[in-house]
């Protein structure tokens, strides 16, 4: 139950929630505690009453001490060194008449004396009779609770042990223990001691206060903390909520994550990293796009060549014309399905790149093994050759990945020998360059670039194209052009000074 409720509240009323149920229970045991912290307190002062009303009564016994306000009175005398330390001890007799008050002696040791008539009194003492006279006003106010008592006592379980009890008012909080005293197994009288335990209510109410202000602060610390939640985390993690929203629904509303954005912590990464993401996913729906836009056009050119030699075949008798146009047509069949594997593989190259991961490679043992290869089919085959020039230098090592280089260099030396002819060279030279960069330059000896600007020939399906385009489909430089990006490095295509093309990349070295 309480975890459903919980799994529907927003994280700020989850942790205010379970602050409340935490200081719930701990306001709890708090008041079991304070409620304990009294009684303890109270058994501590009441262990004392009882050894001194057992003292007492033993005496008592001993001595043989008749219950009348005379002998009782002398007694209080005789044993005054018991008392030094009590506010008030009363004495009754067991009709619960008080015969004896050591509020109406004085047990002071300095000021006892046997001649009580002769007491030289001066303003002093009459103030201090007079506050006397006032706490006899307010204990004899009390008389009357402490003689139910008695009598509720005398009938009560708790006869003949001692017995407890407290009186409270605004300034004062009064213990008070009473017990029976007992000789030849007879009830002759009550002791009761009546201390002024302020000190216990004090201590009950500095740890009341110790308490509230405590939890005041805390609460004090946990509005604040949950402003600096709510203001510096959940808000933002909210806006990017909100961002992932706008973009799910491809809503124009706007939102605030340029301010996450700006953030120098953990948040701010992550909107950062959020917002690449929706950027680069955005960028290859784009492309995709664009692709299948500029694949469909390129595509339509064929298949209206296509329909048109279909319909001249079907309807013309001339061999050499039909010959022609069988030629047309397998050439344009050729064209689509290359151009329709190249996109596919495309595709799949777009994807197989984002989970691949770069690393320290050598440019010139990956350059040299793409060259033999292609040395190895092309020199038979056309007798064109591919030279290799490293300028005797090592370590030229890049970061990045290794069959994407390999792609690279193998789309280039493609795209050139397109444009070579038969017993011509291709040089794939590799050097350091300033800055800490790499040069990797493929020159072929073909019919070199047409354009004033190069940059045209990486875009997608470029339009000057050899005779034979069946075997290109016009997206080989495209992707060099994209894989170079995804290496941080730069390609640049210009004339060759004498003859033919000279394509450059560069990349950082590491």
């Amino acid at each position: 139950m309480l975890s459903y409720f919980l799994k529907n509240l927003s994280i700020l009323k989850k942790f205010l929630f379970i602050n409340f149920l935490v200081f719930l229970i701990i306001g709890i045991l708090t008041l079991f505690y304070l409620n304990s912290i009294k009684p303890s307190l109270i058994k501590e002062k009441t262990s004392k009453h009882i050894e001194i009303l057992n003292n007492t009564i033993e005496n008592i016994n001993r001595l043989k001490i008749k219950f009348n306000e005379f002998d009782i009175r002398n007694f209080l005398f005789s044993t005054r060194f018991l008392f030094q330390n009590l506010d008030r001890v009363q004495i009754f007799d067991n009709e619960f008449k008080l015969i004896g008050d050591t509020d109406t002696l004085d047990l002071d040791p300095r000021a006892f004396s046997q001649k009580l008539e002769i007491i030289e009194m001066n303003d002093l003492n009459k103030n201090k009779i007079q506050k006397k006279k006032e706490k006899r006003n307010i204990d004899n106010r009390k008389k009357l609770s402490i003689d139910s008592k008695l009598k509720n006592y005398s009938n009560s379980s708790n006869f003949g042990n001692p017995y407890t009890f407290t009186e409270e008012t605004y300034d004062q909080f009064l213990l008070i223990t009473i017990k029976n005293v007992f000789y030849d197994n007879k009830n002759i009288g009550y002791l009761a001691i009546i201390e002024n335990a302020n000190d216990v209510k004090i201590a009950i109410n500095e740890r009341k206060n110790f308490i509230i202000r405590t939890a005041i602060l805390v609460v004090i610390v946990i509005l604040i903390f949950s402003f600096v939640l709510n203001r510096y985390f959940l808000k933002p993690i909210k806006n990017l909520v909100t961002f992932t929203k706008i973009i799910k629904d491809k809503s124009d509303e706007k939102s605030n994550i340029e301010n996450v954005m700006k953030r120098n912590d953990e948040l701010g990464v992550l909107s950062n990293s959020l917002d690449e993401m929706t950027n680069e996913l955005n960028k290859r729906i784009t492309t995709a796009e664009n692709y299948s836009t500029d694949l469909l056009h390129e595509i339509r050119n064929p298949l209206a060549s296509l329909k048109s030699a279909s319909e001249i075949i079907s309807e013309t008798d001339d061999k050499e014309l039909r010959n022609k146009l069988v030629g047309i047509v397998s050439h344009d069949v050729e064209r689509i399905e290359r151009l329709i594997t190249d996109y596919s593989q495309m595709l799949k190259d777009e994807a197989a790149i984002s989970s691949e991961r770069m690393k320290k490679i050598d440019l010139s043992n990956i350059a040299k093994s793409v060259v033999d290869e292609f040395n190895s089919i092309y020199d038979s085959k056309r007798s064109i050759g591919i030279k290799l020039k490293t300028n005797g230098g090592k370590g030229y090592n890049i970061l990045g990945i290794e069959n994407r280089i390999e792609q690279i260099i193998a789309n280039l030396l493609e795209n050139s020998i397109s444009f070579s002819k038969n017993n011509q060279e291709i040089i794939v030279e590799i050097s350091k360059k300033y800055n800490n960069k790499l040069s990797l330059v493929v020159i072929d000896q073909g019919i070199g670039f047409s354009e004033k600007n190069t940059d045209k020939i990486f875009n997608r399906f470029y339009s000057n194209r050899p005779e034979k385009f069946g075997e290109h489909s016009g997206l080989g430089l495209n992707i060099v052009k994209n894989l170079v990006e995804l290496h941080n490095g730069e390609v640049i295509a210009t004339n060759n000074k004498n003859q033919g093309a000279k394509v450059e990349i560069i990349f950082p070295a590491v």
